[in-house]
Order: structure tokens, then C-alpha cells, then sequence
């Protein structure tokens, strides 16, 4: 009995083929191990031995492929960088596979070409222009000096990998897409979808219907457009993996370093933003305690969850974009229970077609950019599909929902509250009388669920840089063979690391207690700067004259305007609140 409904168990977990429950498990998976700070050692391994007498089927190219092993071993580790998956490495260097490749449900992998770009038809042939970009000195230098390998998560899902060999004889080693287009669009929404569509009523009230919803189509426009750049530029050489990678060879290591540097502020800012949104809403819904206690406790709460493996936190993933899309619901329907106002949908409160205070309308640009910050993983997200032609697709819907979403949040939260929108829009929720109780202790939960879900994932890039730093990081750990004493030393400093990067956090939501103004800053200075200007920047330099004229054109008049709202953003997310109001 036991046996049959064990049997039962898999059969269901595998029922839909490439999109089965376990399909869509080891996608959110890679997906969480996606967000980087620094290059990592690769998640797959190829045995030369097992398949150095394989037969050699000839491409659709004319170019014969080496037949890959696709398996894994979670306890071996090698050195082979998975930012640069490319032609500067060789078999020899590679780790025997011990165990056999998870069920994907892909097809067999011997396929007849190697994987198309997502842009092989709109601008012109990729196989033709990778032989004349990819021979500028940036990607020749990227494939000689590869990036510094920092260790190997050995708790993430390993990536799919097959070699194919060019006509002069060249090996190439490629990664082989496994999620299929919903598995791309969950992924894609889950990066998009959080806390910062919060935010949202308070910007619209801070630029006007008309200026506020304007910005935002904007927002999505643009972030959506330079998804695909980020896509286009992924193509000129099959190598490039990262947002990183697309840095290094349009300018050289020190972009890698300062990608580096603003992807951790990102993560820093968004853990200390969940930490703040964490005891606005307990301290609103139990007052007593207080804010500085309330937080406490969420240090407390997520030190624990810091430890938990990466294979069970990334499924909980799927409960942020259940607990966001949950809110927005429970918003509405608050609104429509409510007869009178303040909060009500019944009755509006007073709102206006442009900004009250001019002073404040810098402050809306970061406040409307903040939930468009994916661009990080973007690369990654592309080069983890099984049919890369179809990104555009996955994109266009994605951001349909995305936008649907917070559009929405934008135009009820102000409709609601009108002048008295506050930081994030579930504060007004809870502090105001006349909605179900059931209801508000729903909100409560829900957001107690987001940063649960997603502060340890977003822990983990920042953990790795302190245990680098400190060495003892899993690559010195392979590398320096300590003695048992000195391994009881380094697990000890491992978890006083991961100890510290909570309270770290813990301490800077105290200093810095305003929701509004860390999501301002991290939209005006952040996501600008990571969504549009540097993703527009490795467009032009990559592609150069290539581009025509009126893209480029385009691609300049955006560089400039996003330069501009970013910088003015930043420097008003830093002034006094009396002072902006004041004027």
C-alpha cells in the first residue's frame, strides 16, 4: 500500500511532461541560485571517459557535436566558471559525473544545431554576427582571463551543459536551456513581483494621475525593452551567462566590480525594506511593542531561516507572488466593503490630476522605478530556456501581469486614501477602522509570508561575500585541505557570518526607519542604473554602428533622460521630508 501510493506520488509529481510539478520545482530552484554578486564555480560536470569513444553527430551546420553527459554530483567540486561557459576551456579539466542527470523531461539533448538566440530573425542572423562581434578584443578577453572563481553552491540545481565542436576543430561548451516558457514566466514574475508595488499609491499622490501613470507605463516599457537588449547582447557569444558577463566585456573588469557593488546594495536594500515592512504592519495591527521590537523579532525570525537549504527555500517562492497578488485583492475588495471614506472605493477620496507639491515629484520617479528591478537575473532567465526564440513571448506576457498588477495597486491605494496615503498602502489598511477583521488579519499574514520567503534568499549572494572575504568560502575549503580543528573553525566563522548579516540588516531598518525613501533610493539610484542606463550602455558599446540610426538614437535619449531622473531622484531621496514639503 505504502509502495502504490509512493508510486502514485511520482506519477503526479511528473504528470505535464517538461512542465510537471518537479519540472517546475528545479526551475525555481536554478531561478533562486540566480541572483549573484560574484562569479561562482559551475553546477555541472562532463566525463571525458565515458563518452571519448561516442560517435560524432554532424549538425544542421556542418559542425559535428561530441556527445555530453548530463549528470551531476552535488559533493564534487571543479573549477570551471559558470559565467563564462565557453571555448577558453577544456574536457580535461572537467569532473566525472557520479550520478545519473535528473529527469528534466527534455528531450534528448543530441539535437541537430546548437540553440537559437531570441534574435535571430529581428536583427539579422546571430550565428553570422557572433563570428564578427565575438572577435573584438572584450569577448576574446573574457574567454583568455575568465572571471575569479569564488566556490560552488553545492545545494543549487545544476545546469545542463552539451559541447558542440566548430568546424576549425574548436570545442565549445553551452548551457542547455531546461525551463520551458510558463516556467520562464513564473520565474520572470517572481523577480518582479514584491514589495515595492507597496509603495505605488504614494507615488502616483506624489506626481499626479497624469504624470504618475504616464511614468509608469513608461517604466514598463522601457525595463521590458531593455530586457530584450540584455537578451540581444546575451547572443553575441554563447559564453556569456550574466548581467556580469555583459559588464565584462563591455568595459572591463571594474564594470564587473561596480555590477557587483550595486547588485549587493540592491539586495541590502530590499532585506532592510522587508524587515521595515515586517514591523510597520505588526506594530500597526499590535500596537504595544513597538517598531524597534518588532524588528528584533524579525531578526530573530530570519537568523534560523538563514541556515535552511536553498532546494526548500526557493519553492516557497511561489507563496511572494501568492502573498503580493493576494493583497492587491484583499485592497479591493477593503475598498468596495467600505461605504464611506477614508478607504473606500465607494466613495474616492479627493485626488488630483497634477502633483499638490511640485517639490515631491522627483521622489515619485524612484518610487514608480523600484518594482521593475529583474534585470539582474534577466541574463540568467534567458539562458535557462529551452527555446530562446520564445523569450520575447515569455516577456510580454510577464510584464502584461506585472504591470496588470501594479497599475492596479497604483490607481485603488490612491483612489482610497487620497492626501493621506501613507509609506505602503496596507499601513492605511490597518490603521483604518470599518474593514473586516478576518481580512486585515489576512494582510498581516501575507506580509509576514514576504520577507520570510524572500529575505534568505536574498541573504544568500551577501553571505558569500563575507565568507570569501573571510576565506572560508567552499573553494579555500576544497583547496586548503585544513586540518579538522581549523574545519571546526571555518563552520563556526560560517555561522557567525550568517548570524551577522541579519543583524547587519536588522541594524540598518532601524537607523533607516522610512519605507518610502529606501524604496525611493533604491528605484532612483538602483534600478535606473541596473534596469536602463547600464543595460543601454552594453547595447552601445557591444553593438556600436551595428545599431541603426534611430535605435540608436533612441537608446541615447533614453541613456539621458534615465541619467537624469536617476540622479535628481537619488539626491531627493536623501533630503529632509520638512524641507521637500516645505516648498
Amino acid at each position: 500500500m505504502l509502495y502504490r501510493s509512493s508510486s502514485m506520488s511520482i506519477r503526479l509529481r511528473n504528470a505535464g511532461g517538461v512542465n510537471s510539478i518537479d519540472n517546475f520545482a528545479r526551475s525555481w530552484q536554478r531561478a533562486a541560485g540566480f541572483p549573484e554578486v560574484m562569479p561562482w564555480g559551475s553546477s555541472y560536470f562532463m566525463s571525458e571517459s565515458e563518452y571519448s569513444d561516442a560517435e560524432e553527430t554532424p549538425t544542421a551546420s556542418g559542425r559535428r557535436e561530441d556527445q555530453p553527459l548530463l549528470g551531476y554530483d552535488s559533493d564534487a567540486r571543479d573549477t570551471w566558471p559558470n559565467t563564462a561557459i565557453g571555448s577558453y576551456g577544456s574536457d580535461s579539466g572537467l569532473g566525472a559525473s557520479k550520478k545519473p542527470p535528473p529527469n528534466t523531461g527534455l528531450p534528448d539533448i543530441h539535437v541537430a544545431s546548437p540553440p537559437e538566440g531570441a534574435y535571430g530573425t529581428s536583427y539579422g542572423s546571430v550565428a553570422s554576427r557572433i563570428s564578427q562581434i565575438s572577435s573584438r578584443q572584450p569577448v576574446k578577453a573574457f574567454r583568455e582571463h575568465p572571471p575569479v572563481i569564488a566556490g560552488r553552491d553545492a545545494d543549487r540545481e545544476p545546469l545542463l551543459v552539451k559541447q558542440i565542436e566548430h568546424e576549425d576543430g574548436t570545442k565549445e561548451n553551452i548551457i542547455v536551456g531546461q525551463s520551458t516558457v510558463p516556467q520562464t514566466i513564473f520565474n520572470s514574475v517572481n523577480v518582479l513581483i514584491g514589495i515595492g508595488l507597496l509603495s505605488l499609491p504614494l507615488g502616483i499622490k506624489y506626481a499626479g494621475w497624469l504624470i504618475g501613470l504616464s511614468f509608469l507605463l513608461f517604466a514598463a516599457i522601457v525595463t521590458a525593452y531593455t530586457a530584450k537588449i540584455l537578451a540581444k547582447c546575451l547572443d553575441v557569444d554563447r559564453s556569456l551567462v550574466t548581467y556580469a558577463d555583459l559588464a565584462y566585456i563591455s568595459f572591463g573588469q571594474p564594470a564587473r566590480v561596480v555590477t557587483s557593488i550595486l547588485f549587493s546594495l540592491e539586495l541590502i536594500g530590499a532585506c532592510v525594506a522587508l524587515v521595515v515592512l515586517f514591523a510597520d504592519s505588526l506594530d500597526a495591527l499590535l500596537p504595544g511593542l513597538g517598531l524597534l521590537q518588532w524588528k528584533i523579532i524579525c531578526g530573530l525570525v530570519l537568523i534560523p531561516l538563514n541556515f535552511v537549504p536553498l532546494r526548500l527555500l526557493s519553492v516557497t517562492s511561489i507563496l511572494g507572488i501568492l502573498s503580493c497578488t493576494s493583497i492587491v485583492l484583499i485592497v479591493i475588495v477593503d475598498g468596495f466593503l467600505k461605504p464611506r471614506t477614508p478607504g473606500s472605493l465607494l466613495e474616492p477620496a479627493r485626488t488630483s490630476i497634477f502633483p499638490e507639491n511640485w517639490a515631491t515629484l522627483p521622489l515619485s520617479f524612484g518610487l514608480i522605478m523600484s518594482p521593475w528591478g529583474g534585470h539582474g537575473v534577466f541574463p540568467n532567465i534567458y539562458r535557462d530556456m529551452r527555446h530562446p526564440q520564445k523569450y520575447g513571448k515569455s516577456l510580454r506576457t510577464t510584464y502584461f501581469f506585472t504591470y496588470g498588477l501594479d497599475c492596479t495597486m497604483a490607481i485603488i491605494g490612491w483612489l482610497m486614501f487620497g492626501p493621506d496615503v501613507r509609506d505602503e498602502i496596507t499601513s492605511n489598511i490597518l490603521l483604518t477602522s470599518g474593514y473586516p477583521r478576518g481580512l486585515t488579519v489576512c494582510i498581516v499574514i501575507f506580509i509576514a509570508i514576504i520577507p520570510i520567503t524572500k529575505a534568505p534568499l536574498n541573504c544568500r549572494p551577501l553571505v558569500a561575500i563575507c565568507e570569501v572575504i573571510c576565506g572560508v568560502d567552499a573553494q579555500s575549503e576544497a583547496a586548503s585541505h585544513n586540518s579538522p580543528s581549523k574545519t571546526r573553525i571555518h563552520q563556526t566563522v560560517r555561522i557567525a557570518i550568517r548570524i551577522f548579516v541579519i543583524a547587519l540588516i536588522v541594524l540598518i531598518a532601524i537607523v533607516f526607519p522610512a519605507f518610502d525613501r529606501i524604496m525611493a533610493l533604491m528605484g532612483s539610484c538602483l534600478c535606473f542604473t541596473i534596469c536602463i542606463i547600464l543595460p543601454l550602455a552594453f547595447h552601445l558599446k557591444i553593438f556600436g554602428s551595428d545599431i541603426p540610426h534611430s535605435e540608436r538614437a533612441l537608446d541615447w535619449a533614453l541613456l539621458v533622460a534615465s541619467s537624469a531622473m536617476a540622479v535628481v531622484g537619488t539626491v531627493w531621496a536623501f533630503l529632509p521630508r520638512e524641507a521637500i514639503l516645505a516648498n
